[in-house]
Order: C-alpha cells, then sequence, then structure tokens
C-alpha cells in the first residue's frame, strides 16, 4: 500500500465541498484539539477559518517555538540545467518554450558552489529539468561528489528516480530531495502535462515513498500555489505529509508553499492565492504538521517573507538565482522562474537577527553519524 491507494478514497471536488461546508463551530473546535484529525484539518482551510487567523497565527507559532526555537535554515539553489523533454504548461523550462537551454559542466558547477560556499551557506539544492540522455543519475552524482568538500548537506530537486537510484545518489553524498506533486488532482495534473514522462502521476506521487525506502535523510513535498483550488491541494498535502512521517519516521519531512511566479510561456495561475489565503494555508499545515520543517522561497516578495517568519517558517532560500551558471556570470540561459525577494544572503542574514532570529548556515554534518557509530 502506497499513499496513491490513500488519495484515491478521496474525490477533489467532494473535499472541496465538505471544506466549504465547515462552520465556526467546527474551526472552534480544531483550535482547541491537540492533535487535528482529517475534520478539524478541513475546518482549517475553510472559508470559516479566515475569521480566526489570529488566533490561527499565535498557536502556529506557539508551536514552531516549541518545536523549533527561533531558528531559520537558509539555503540556496544550483541550477545545473534547463534541458528538459516535459511539457508542463507553467513551467519556463517546458519542451514548448523556445529558450536558450544550458548544462554546467562540472567546473562551472564547482565555480557556482565556491560562490555560494562563501557567501556562507552549508545548505545547497541541486535542480534539473527532465532530459533522459543529457542529464542523468550519473551526472547529478558527479555534481554531488565534485562539491560535496563544500556543504554540510546537498538535496536534489529533479526528476523522479526508482529506490535505486536514489540510493545512488545517497553513496554520492546526496542526504535529501525536495518533489513537489504540482497538483494532487489526476485530472488537472493530465491536462497540465499533455507529455514526457512527468506525466506519470502516480509515479511522481509515490517518489518521497522511494526516496524515503532508498534511505535519505530529509523530503520535502509541496504542491504548486495556482494550479489547483488551494483548500484541496492543502488538504491531500497533509495528508501526504501525515502519511510519509507515520511511514518514513527516521526522515526529517518539510513542506514547501511554492506559489506560481512569471515564467517563459505566459501560462497564468488558473486558481490565484491571495496573501490572506497563503497565511490561511500555512498556519493550518503547522498545526496539522508539528514537527515538518515550513520552507518559503525567494518566489515571495520581501515584505511578505518578513511578515511570514512568525507563523512556522524554519527554512529560507536566499539570493537564489534559477538559470544555469546565473550565480558565476551574466548569461543567456533562461530562468525557470522570477524570483520576486532579491536580497542579497547577508541582507536576509541580518534581517532574521533584527527580527529575533538565529540564521542557520549549517545544522547537519555526515560526522554525526561517525561519530554515533564508533
Amino acid at each position: 500500500m502506497s499513499f496513491y491507494d490513500v488519495i484515491q478514497k478521496y474525490d477533489p471536488q467532494q473535499v472541496v465541498a465538505e471544506i466549504e461546508a465547515m462552520t465556526a463551530t467546527d474551526v472552534q473546535r480544531a483550535l482547541a484539539a491537540e492533535q487535528l484529525d482529517n475534520h478539524d484539518y478541513m475546518a482549517l482551510l475553510s472559508p470559516a477559518a479566515e475569521d480566526f487567523l489570529e488566533e490561527m497565527a499565535q498557536k502556529a507559532n506557539a508551536i514552531t517555538l516549541r518545536r523549533f526555537g527561533r531558528t531559520i535554515q537558509l539555503y540556496a539553489p544550483i541550477y545545473l540545467s534547463n534541458e528538459c523533454h516535459n511539457s508542463c504548461r507553467y513551467c519556463g523550462f517546458s519542451v514548448h518554450n523556445p529558450i536558450p537551454r544550458r548544462t554546467l559542466n562540472l567546473d562551472e558547477i564547482e565555480q557556482e558552489a565556491r560562490i555560494l560556499h562563501d557567501q556562507g551557506f552549508r545548505h545547497i539544492l541541486l535542480l534539473t529539468g527532465e532530459a533522459p540522455g543529457k542529464v542523468g543519475n550519473d551526472f547529478i552524482a558527479a555534481a554531488a561528489e565534485r562539491i560535496r568538500p563544500f556543504f554540510s548537506s546537498i538535496s536534489i530537486e529533479v526528476y523522479p528516480m526508482e529506490t535505486d537510484g536514489y540510493k545512488e545518489m545517497v553513496a554520492a553524498g546526496i542526504d535529501g530531495l525536495t518533489i513537489y506533486q504540482e497538483t494532487y488532482d489526476p485530472v488537472l495534473y493530465s491536462e497540465l502535462h499533455p507529455s514526457g514522462r512527468k506525466r506519470d502521476y502516480r509515479f511522481r506521487l509515490e517518489t518521497p515513498e522511494r526516496g524515503g525506502a532508498a534511505g535519505l535523510r530529509r523530503i520535502g513535498i509541496g504542491f504548486l500555489l495556482g494550479l489547483g483550488d488551494f483548500r484541496s491541494e492543502a488538504f491531500f498535502a497533509g495528508l501526504h505529509g501525515r502519511y510519509l512521517a507515520h511511514h518514513y519516521w527516521r526522515t526529517l519531512l518539510s513542506v514547501s508553499f511554492p506559489r506560481l511566479r512569471p515564467a517563459e510561456g505566459g501560462f497564468q495561475p488558473l486558481h490565484p492565492v491571495s496573501d490572506r489565503k497563503f497565511v490561511q494555508l500555512m498556519c493550518a499545515m503547522r498545526l496539522l504538521l508539528h514537527d515538518a520543517g515550513l520552507v518559503l522561497s525567494t518566489r515571495e516578495n520581501a515584505e511578505l517573507r518578513d511578515n511570514l517568519l512568525p507563523l512556522g517558517i524554519t527554512q529560507m532560500s536566499a539570493g537564489s538565482c534559477t538559470a544555469p551558471g546565473g550565480y558565476a556570470e551574466d548569461n543567456s540561459a533562461s530562468e525557470q522562474f522570477a524570483i520576486d525577494d532579491d536580497r542579497t544572503p547577508a541582507e536576509i542574514a541580518e534581517l532574521l537577527r533584527a527580527r529575533g532570529y538565529d540564521p542557520v548556515w549549517k545544522d547537519w554534518d555526515e560526522a554525526f553519524l561517525q561519530s554515533s557509530s564508533e
């Protein structure tokens, strides 16, 4: 049994109807609960809960302080390639977009890594499109091995792999996986992915489980805000997170909140998510998943990111570039999407300190495992 079998029991439209039927009484019951059941979580995602955002925010803040203290982990992405054979309608890397394509070589990857290392980063995220034959498992493993001396933790956000593929990544020094389902609605998923290997909804949905089975230390999930109804998508993301936390309890879970940003191709959000709904989603997720990391990227503007800090955020990207080679040079390779917070890592760190938070550049080292085994 996998999460695919769990999600088959639900109809997205019915889930939306149940959420929208929740009342203020349901919301109050959920706020009084120490651990949420599905009914409680639906209530916190409902329109009725919008009148209780202050109470939700206070409880989300208290849970986060209890579980994580006042620390915010900083990380940055390195885009290894923008080659992609998928036709995702919303992505700047789509095979149908006539953009300049580029794949970095190992020397260029090391150059990007050195720049981020010098800025203070010790957590890094490697990203690619999906282009079999051009960017494969061996390439990603070689990139990770090349830059391992610079970072204590390396994660990947690439195409889905089989379990053996993730074991190869672990052997290369990769300890984390981020994989967004994009949308949990299978009908909408099919419409948005008309061709390419990414069209396989089930294979992508079960990817975090294969990563967990391979021994990855950290797994991050999420959905792309703006594609499907945010209430239904948030409900399924919450179920997914709870399933993974239960079945892969040795793996650290995180949830990201990527909101659609302008990208090549001009795709417009099907269901725009307002800042108010964004806050509601984040608070509800924290009240459901007390121990999950909540991740906020530079997709969001500086003012909003600053104001969201007390609501449960534990990880933030900083100084991001979403084009291959973008840290080392101005180049013609296109970005996957436009960022909205262009402050430097140093500026982000200073802002965190001014708000009473401790910016964490490094919170893990493989030596911890070696010490515990001696």
